[in-house]
């Protein structure tokens, strides 16, 4: 389970490729594509988490700027293609999906401008006259009707594509106060058929021909209709953080600690600064700029530095992050700046994650549904990891000197081996007082299920080379336990170690293990010793113990030497003191298992001794 997960909303990143983008009006709309259109400059954070891995990224100038990478990161987490199935393509509808709720229908929107009822009630609650009700762009708007607004004092109120209220004055002909209990005012107006995602204070400042607006925006949105992660995070008693304009997406329900931004430089400073925090749940961020200063501007060179400018920050992010934390990154549509709309966009979003649990790189393909996010958020605070009780316990045989067969595990790997031979060799087990019976991962069910608690059942992954891939293993280890294995053996990456890449080789260990005692089993790790140099050995054995291993052993049996004396005494005295030694490979007489033992092995593997 993770402590703390931070939830990252690129406002308006889309990737293209909705399915039902011409319904919207946005067939070939792809906001990344037009990003890596201006510049080749890579964003080596973004790529490594799997940014340009997900599937479907076929934009012509999406493989233009491939082309010219000299190298792309791997990633290191999931990565998906989400799409969104709600009625709509705005922020408030693309935050609702995201915390779990399905919007069967848009909110309304006003081309024409808003209907006289309104207005005649919004001219009552504020006691002042309305200019402009049409859409309009925020600067444009108060450049055009601010010198009059002066003048008279009327309230500028204009709209977008999007299904917003958006009122501006200027600070010293309305204090901002005012404004915002105007706009409060107006929240109450717009309901009904009339419920628009947000009414939105625009305050401005300067003089005509220089009007500004200033980052004292503020947002009233439509309460969501049902509850949402938020509200059942909270109510649970976890933290739930809003930075940027989360509280006023979700009319501050669910939160309970706000952290309002003037934009992303702002976003980006607090984000990182949470992550250097002690806290117990959610950190909801969104990163509003991409879409309301460049996106809606058309401004392909903006959007892409500021997305370099997130880029350069995530190095930190992940950096920062902890063993228990968990980060996701999405958005909540599109706003394609190389279009001649200036409104979003119907696009599919990215969904990157990386951190607890979803440490092992994994194409997720196309999810159907913003929503999947919130569950990926709750099951990572929420959910409860079951250990596998097994019967006997793993580890659980006593070793007697007496008896040599108390310290094997014994073991038929062969490729023609039968469910009888594997019935044979459990009887032989039982009947000696072996440690574990060692045999192909496909029998594990069966020999489960035949010693009937006799036994320890003991299996190999990534058996007997090494080469397959860590999430492969990780989901060979995690099935064998649930068949009934509490006893795992695994078979290092070689090539790796002789790559020189020491650093994949561990988290490889690190991460099995993990995945290997949450299920309530052990692991012996086999680094196979005859394809080794001293040096390496001595270098697997410090990273097999950091990495929290139980056994480290010497050879699959199928290389081309077994176990030596040597190689024992060599692993005993470079590993640490909670790992034991397995010796494994030629062991045929108990004069050679009791050689092995005084080495420094607690565990020998044979098969005809």
């Amino acid at each position: 389970m993770a402590k703390r997960v931070f939830l990252v909303v690129l406002d308006s990143f889309g990737i293209g490729g909705a399915p039902d983008a011409a319904r919207f009006g946005d067939e070939g709309s792809n906001t990344l594509a037009a990003v890596l259109s201006y510049s080749d400059m890579p964003f080596p954070n973004l790529e490594k988490m799997g940014l340009l891995a997900i599937d479907g990224e076929e934009d012509p100038r999406i493989l233009d700027y491939l082309s010219k990478q000299k190298t792309v990161p791997s990633p290191v987490g999931a990565y998906a293609r989400v799409r969104e199935l709600s009625a709509g393509k705005d922020s408030t509808i693309g935050h609702w999906e995201i915390a779990g709720i399905l919007s069967d229908k848009p909110q309304p929107t006003y081309p024409d401008g808003f209907p006289e009822e309104v207005l005649a009630a919004l001219e009552k609650a504020s006691g002042r006259g309305i200019l402009c009700n049409k859409p309009y762009s925020g600067t444009a708007v108060i450049a055009d009707y601010g010198e009059e607004h002066m003048k008279t004092g009327k309230l500028i109120v204009y709209t977008s594509a999007d299904s917003v209220l958006q009122i501006a004055a200027h600070e010293d002909v309305v204090p901002v106060e005012e404004l915002y209990e105007i706009c409060k005012k107006a929240r109450t107006i717009m309901t009904g058929e009339n419920a628009v995602g947000r009414v939105i204070a625009r305050p401005f400042t300067g003089t005509p021909g220089n009007f500004e607006r200033t980052p004292r925006r503020h947002d009233y949105s439509l309460e969501a209709p049902s509850s949402t992660m938020l509200d059942i995070l909270k109510d649970s008693g976890f933290d739930v953080i809003s930075v940027g304009k989360i509280f006023d997406l979700f009319a501050g329900r669910g939160i309970t600690e706000s952290n309002p931004t003037s934009g992303n430089t702002e976003g980006i400073e607090k984000l990182i600064s949470m992550t250097e925090r002690d806290f117990n749940g959610l950190c909801f961020v969104n990163l509003v700029d991409f879409d309301m200063k460049y996106g809606h501007r058309n401004d392909i060179k903006g959007y892409c530095e500021a997305m370099h400018e997130f880029d350069d920050a995530l190095g930190t992010v992940i950096g920062n992050l902890k063993d228990d934390d968990l980060l996701l990154i999405t958005a909540d549509h599109g706003c394609d700046p190389s279009t001649v709309s200036t409104d979003h966009s119907r696009e599919c979003v990215p969904l990157l994650i990386y951190g607890e649990g979803y440490l092992v790189p994994q194409n997720l393909g196309e999810i159907e549904g913003f929503f999947n996010v919130s569950s990926i958020v709750l099951n990572a605070l929420m959910g409860r990891k079951y250990a596998k009780r097994f019967v006997p316990a793993a580890a659980s045989s006593v070793q007697s000197e007496d008896n040599i067969m108390s310290y094997v595990d014994l073991t038929n790997l062969k490729t023609t081996a039968t469910a009888d031979d594997i019935k044979a060799l459990i009887e032989k087990a039982a009947s000696s007082g072996c440690a574990s019976v060692c045999i192909p991962p496909c029998f594990v069910k069966d020999a489960y299920a035949f010693s009937a608690g006799r036994m320890a059942v003991c299996t190999v992954i990534g058996f007997p080379n090494g080469y397959s891939t860590t999430g492969s293993k990780i989901y060979e280890a995690k099935e064998a336990c649930d068949n009934g294995a509490s006893e795992i053996d695994m078979v290092i990456n070689i090539n790796f170690v002789k790559s020189g890449r020491m650093d994949e080789v561990a988290e490889e260990i690190r991460l099995i293990a993990d995945a290997v005692h949450e299920k309530g089993a052990i692991l012996k790790v086999i680094i196979e010793t005859c394809s080794l140099e001293e040096n390496e050995k001595i270098s697997l054995c410090r990273i097999v113990t950091e990495a929290g291993a139980d056994f480290i052993k010497t050879s699959t049996g199928f290389g081309s030497a077994g176990a030596t004396v040597e190689d024992v005494s060599l692993m005993r005295s470079n590993v640490g003191p909670e790992v034991r030694v397995k010796a494994a490979g030629g062991i045929r007489s108990e004069d050679a298992a009791r050689k092995m033992i005084k080495a420094g092995a607690s565990r020998i593997g044979a098969s005809r001794l």
